[in-house]
């Protein structure tokens, strides 16, 4: 199962697993248009909402058969340009239930049947975002950074029970969702998008590779994640930046 999985990061994981020979159920709010590959299974989901854990759950059940590998990928968050101040409580809130508590519940509801089979993987995608904070996303990078935090402590209780829990975290990668956030920074500066991107990729520290990622960039490392070569890793935080990160 992968979660956003219609745009962005999660379609290019989508596509990089079914290239490789995974059954995919994928979830996103709406299909709106996604172009899936064959035969992929696709239900709607949203992340902020409760209820949806324990649906996608027994959906898994009624597809798939259960799950082996569960990717929570479904996340993203509204750029406030204004900083700290302009972050309320209903966004503070948002951004919680879509980052953090969504991977909480489906995790909950589906890792009982890896553990009852004695193997499992799941990859939690965070962001670079959680180790340099960035002032128009501060409530999605504090997000990010808890969602690493329980995500190493669940990779900590699972391992004996058969269950690998990685982390990836891009950089700044060219999908829609980055593309809103540059149109959200441009419009508040009242800039053009390159001098948004250039103000963004500055706020981070810069990009010494040269460019940014691509989702192909992103599914690449999933999907070796997610197979048998990587059978000895477990509670990993995986930056794929480019190189911006300079420190640990």
């Amino acid at each position: 199962m992968v979660t956003g999985g219609t745009r962005g990061i999660g379609a290019g994981i989508v596509r990089k697993l079914v290239a490789e020979g995974a059954v995919v159920l994928t979830t996103a709010r709406s299909a709106g248009g996604a172009d899936l590959p064959p035969g992929v299974h696709f239900t709607t989901a949203d992340a902020a909402d409760p209820d949806s854990a324990s649906r996608l759950a027994d959906e898994a059940v009624r597809q798939l058969g259960g799950v082996d590998i569960l990717v929570n990928n479904a996340g993203g968050g509204q750029a406030k340009p204004g900083g700290y101040g302009d972050i309320d409580d209903k966004a503070w809130q948002e951004i919680l239930e879509t980052n953090l508590l969504g991977a909480v519940r489906l995790d909950r509801a589906l890792l009982p049947g890896m553990v009852e089979r004695g193997s499992g993987v799941i990859i939690h995608i965070s962001s670079s975002a959680a180790h340099v904070p960035v002032g128009p996303l501060l409530h999605y990078s504090a997000a990010k950074a808890a969602l690493s935090n329980y995500s190493k402590g669940l990779a900590e209780e699972v391992a004996p029970k058969g269950v690998r829990v990685n982390r990836v975290s891009p950089g700044m990668t060219e999908t829609s969702a980055v593309d809103a956030v540059l149109g959200e920074l441009a419009a508040s500066t009242g800039g053009g998008l390159d001098d948004a991107r250039a103000a963004l990729v500055g706020m981070i520290g810069g990009i010494p590779i040269g460019r940014t990622g691509t989702p192909e960039d992103i599914a690449n490392l999933v999907a070796f994640l997610v197979s048998d070569e990587a059978a000895w890793i477990t509670g990993v935080d995986y930056v794929i930046d480019g190189g911006t990160l300079k420190a640990a």
